[in-house]
């Protein structure tokens, strides 16, 4: 039996990945869909003072306090920058690192600093006019299929600003994990993971796999998802 933390991404929670879950729960492995801090059913928290520590610290204490090890850690979209920083705290607990179209932050990297300038820029003007909140950007930018995009358009709520401007810090614990897998998604229009992909591609250290549909790959394609996690249960 493995076991599976799925973070999700910015505006988003835990429930993204009740599909995937039930589909990796069928197969006999343990799975953990932990929603962060402000957003999902833990809206009610909000506050401009969360940070991507917050959200770090609560992934951290899931795989604490539940006692896990040899997880493999999914990070979705900004769950990339989540899933880095707790691989910083407690690399050795970690078998996997598997970014789902993620963003994939280097020492010293903020979500933002992984954008165009005049989209963080953009992004950072419209947090201002909404008392430090980045509201969600809507579904059919991402390629949400249409059967889901009004569930996920009413479910996705703001994110305070903090979690795309703070810095992500590497410790050397992140070391210690063995595996690194890349997944993107290259069915819609946006193109903000490209050059990530383009980096890791040819990387022999990094397993990569690309699929054709939206952002939300765990919306849009769970049974393929559910599939390339099951991969890394044997590698």
């Amino acid at each position: 039996m493995a076991t599976f933390v799925l973070v999700h991404g910015a505006w988003h929670g835990g429930w993204c990945y009740g599909r995937v879950a039930k589909m990796l729960r069928a197969a006999g492995h343990e799975v953990y869909t932990p929603t962060l801090t402000g957003v999902g059913e833990r809206a009610h928290l909000a506050g401009i003072s969360i940070t991507l520590t917050t959200h770090v610290q609560d992934i951290v204490n899931v795989i604490e306090y539940e006692n896990l090890s040899d997880v493999i850690l999914c990070g979705h979209s900004y769950g990339g920058m989540v899933i880095t920083g707790v691989a910083a705290a407690v690399g050795e607990r970690i078998r996997t690192l598997f970014y789902l179209d993620a963003f994939l932050p280097e020492d010293g990297q903020s979500l933002f600093d992984q954008l165009p300038p005049a989209t963080s820029k953009q992004l950072l003007e419209l947090a201002k006019l909404n008392n430090g909140l980045v509201l969600p950007i809507p579904a059919a930018a991402f390629g949400v299929n249409a059967e889901d995009a009004a569930w996920v358009d009413r479910t996705c709520v703001p994110q305070t600003l903090l979690t795309f401007t703070q810095a992500v810090r590497l410790t050397g614990k992140e070391k210690a994990v063995r595996h690194r897998t890349y997944i993107f998604a290259n069915g819609y229009d946006m193109h903000t993971f490209d050059d990530i992909y383009e980096r890791v591609r040819d990387d022999r250290a990094w397993k990569v796999r690309s699929i054709a549909c939206g952002h939300d790959v765990m919306l849009d394609r769970p049974r393929e998802l559910a599939d390339f996690l099951l991969e890394e249960v044997d590698r």
